[in-house]
């Protein structure tokens, strides 16, 4: 089964909206690891309007499992990774207007670019990810520029207004995780996944990991951290059997 990565972004957010220290996203990561997450995401992005270098330096420092930094291609981030060292890195596309990441990295029109920053994160033993939508384009161009992995983009099956619609994004997004693993990219999924509409996805073989974030936080609010991520491991467990 898929393990479970947590983004604690949102956790961020609720502390930015304040101005304050708490909620505080380095003491949510941990909650989540004793719940049994195999991973922490989070998305340093230029502007900082959520997560701080702060926070991504002492979760590098205190987590257990691993760590995801999500970043867009730009040097001041790039040179903060390379210093940092996290598990893995996500490169995603970042606009400024987005409330959140709304697609999939376009590799094919900045090919270039995105294999001289795979090439930097190589340098320092750095495995690299690309979030893409579910297309076979794509996951070519991520392979040509050395990525390890490719997130595939799960938000338009997420965001399907018809069962219909839902399931033919389902259909590509399971053909974007079996030609990913044929040409031998290693593969995680997440956006917009929640506890109605994980299981689906995690039942995918060839799956590594989930990553997750506002749905679990959201939960939170009313049921504790903890039970939040402890329901959603179960329904990854179960997607299999």
């Amino acid at each position: 089964m898929p393990s479970l990565a947590i983004n604690v972004d949102h956790v961020a957010t609720i502390r930015q909206a304040r101005g304050t220290i708490e909620p505080d996203p380095v003491a949510a990561a941990a909650i989540c690891e004793l719940a049994g997450a195999s991973g922490i995401v989070v998305h340093l992005r230029e502007d900082r309007r959520h997560i701080q270098d702060r926070d991504v330096l002492l979760l590098r420092r205190t987590i257990k499992t691993r760590l995801n930094l999500e970043m867009g291609a730009n040097r001041e981030i790039i040179d903060f990774a390379l210093e940092l060292k996290p598990d893995l890195v996500t490169l995603v596309p970042e606009k400024r207007q987005e409330l959140t990441t709304e697609g999939g990295l376009n590799v094919i029109a900045q090919k270039r670019k995105l294999a001289q920053t795979v090439k930097s994160m190589a340098a320092r033993d750095i495995p690299v990810s690309i979030f893409i939508d579910p297309d076979p384009a794509q996951i070519e161009a991520a392979n040509d520029i050395g990525a390890t992995f490719v997130e595939i983009h799960t938000g338009r099956y997420c965001d399907a207004a018809t069962e219909l619609a839902r399931d033919q994004e389902f259909q590509l997004v399971a053909a974007a995780v079996e030609e990913a693993c044929r040409i031998g990219l290693r593969v995680n999924a997440g956006h917009g996944l929640d506890y109605r509409n994980t299981a689906p996805i995690a039942a995918l073989e060839g799956i590594d990991e989930l990553s997750i974030g506002h749905a679990i936080i959201s939960r939170a609010v009313y049921t504790g951290l903890d039970q939040a991520v402890r329901e959603m491991l179960a329904i990854i467990r179960e997607a299999r059997y």
